[in-house]
């Protein structure tokens, strides 16, 4: 079990190095305001980025106020392969976006471990132009070795969370061979996550009970997710 334990020390590693948490003190402000003015955080990725979206939505200790962009046709269940070539057209951030309501007060997260791909760049750049708050999780080292003269999301971005991997994502190098395995990208991002709209509850905790749902199994769970629900659905359509 060399191999495991080499993985998990490798990712337990990157997230205690003290520039990992220190990041997150800007997005947290951003986020803490958006909150105070009644704006949600959305969440946007295509291919396996998608996943740290709904890693966020409604689950036990999440918030309630983030938003899962979703386009069933840059994820991975319908065909891979197309999704991973959709990801790379121009022009399909736009139709995405247009189905969600976001606006000056709101934030969003795109997430993008290259950082190079058309869509969740040309996402990036239209939500600045209408005045939002970008946050980019995105691996810098990454972008920079696969730009290749194309625009990086973290040049883009207000706020950029960065998540210190390699170019390839994978970590582990095999032996015998030139692959390595184990991406990183998920783990450490929804992570850094999670970290993020902890800090956020414990900040917006000193205005009153922060939105954040109850596990449907703990006391109290059915009225406060209820309230929740009834909070946020008319500007989350996922809920």
């Amino acid at each position: 079990m060399e191999t495991a334990a080499r993985y998990l020390a490798d990712v337990a590693r990157r997230l205690t190095e003290p520039e990992m948490v220190a990041q997150l003190g800007p997005a947290v402000e951003a986020v803490v305001a958006s909150c105070r003015a009644g704006g949600l955080t959305y969440v946007f990725g295509t291919g396996h980025s998608h996943l740290l979206g709904l890693d966020l939505h409604y689950r036990a200790g999440g918030p309630a106020y983030t938003v899962p962009v979703l386009d069933e046709e840059l994820m991975l269940h319908k065909s891979a392969i197309a999704s991973g070539e959709r990801e790379r057209m121009t022009g399909v951030a736009a139709d995405v976006l247009d189905r969600y309501p976001i606006g000056p007060k709101d934030v969003l997260i795109v997430i993008s471990n290259s950082g190079v791909n058309a869509v969740p760049v040309e996402a990036a750049q239209i939500a600045r132009d209408v005045g939002v708050t970008v946050i980019a999780l995105t691996s810098r080292a990454y972008s920079q070795a696969s730009a290749k003269g194309r625009p990086i999301l973290a040049e883009i971005a207000t706020i950029v969370l960065d998540n210190g991997l390699p170019p390839g994502d994978a970590l582990v190098s095999l032996p015998a061979t030139d692959l390595k395995a184990g991406p990183g990208s998920t783990a450490i991002g929804a992570a850094l996550l999670q970290a993020l709209f902890a800090e956020v509850a414990s900040q917006l905790a000193t205005d009153g009970p922060p939105p954040i749902f109850r596990s449907s199994n703990m006391p109290g769970a059915a009225e406060n997710n209820r309230d929740l629900v009834e909070r946020y659905k008319p500007r989350n359509p996922h809920l």
